[in-house]
């Protein structure tokens, strides 16, 4: 937690950018009756009952000192599919030594990913681009882009949506949008708030 707190007072360094990076899945819902619209002095309704048309992943990475952003949407979360995004990640970072990338410690955010979707020269090559730095066991709100996540659902997917196609159009129009306002987190969590606030989790040194 500190090691992650502490990068993130790290000043803005395009050769080493802080980059953080999660996962999220929405599901894909259909209805089954038409909805009433809202109208002055009504609310929408919608039928309680409705049908499932299966899950999308929604991949996610932010960099909170610029306040730019990048996503994809996919239809599965596999070790391929992280693979590809990361290497896709690090082709918008062409011109930096090294990626600082904050991410939870889900079993398919692991370098060996790599290697079961390119040759292993590539593989390595992309594994040096970048520093993975964990969130601690349920320490994932350590992660910015959780707030980016909940923002974009917020925002733009928190109602029903039924295909991939329309999850991918809707999340297009927010990261524009959203990137056109350089929007940034204003971080405040600090080590020494999590030696106050946190006291808890810290050993007890009997001297």
């Amino acid at each position: 937690m500190e090691m992650i707190l502490d990068i993130y007072k790290l000043p803005y360094d395009p050769r080493f950018p802080v980059v953080c990076m999660d996962e999220s899945p929405k599901q894909l819902i259909r209805e089954t009756r038409e909805p009433i619209w809202a109208q002055p002095g009504s609310l929408l309704r919608y039928d309680y009952e409705y049908e499932r048309c299966g899950v999308c992943n929604i991949f996610l990475a932010s960099e909170p000192l610029v306040g730019k952003r990048t996503l994809k949407v996919t239809e599965r979360k596999t070790k391929q599919d992280w693979a590809i995004f990361i290497r896709e990640l690090a082709d918008l970072y062409k011109e930096a030594e090294k990626i600082i990338l904050v991410m939870d410690n889900y079993n398919t955010h692991d370098p060996s990913s790599f290697y079961e979707v390119f040759q292993p020269f590539e593989a390595k090559k992309l594994w040096e681009r970048f520093q993975f730095v964990y969130t601690p066991k349920h320490g994932s709100w350590l992660n910015m882009a959780e707030i980016e996540l909940s923002v974009l659902s917020g925002q733009c997917l928190n109602r029903r949506i039924d295909s991939i196609e329309e999850v991918r159009k809707e999340c297009k129009a927010w990261l524009h949008h959203r990137n056109s306002k350089d929007a940034k987190i204003n971080w405040r969590f600090t080590t020494d708030d999590a030696r106050i606030k946190l006291k808890r989790l810290y050993p007890t040194i009997q001297c």
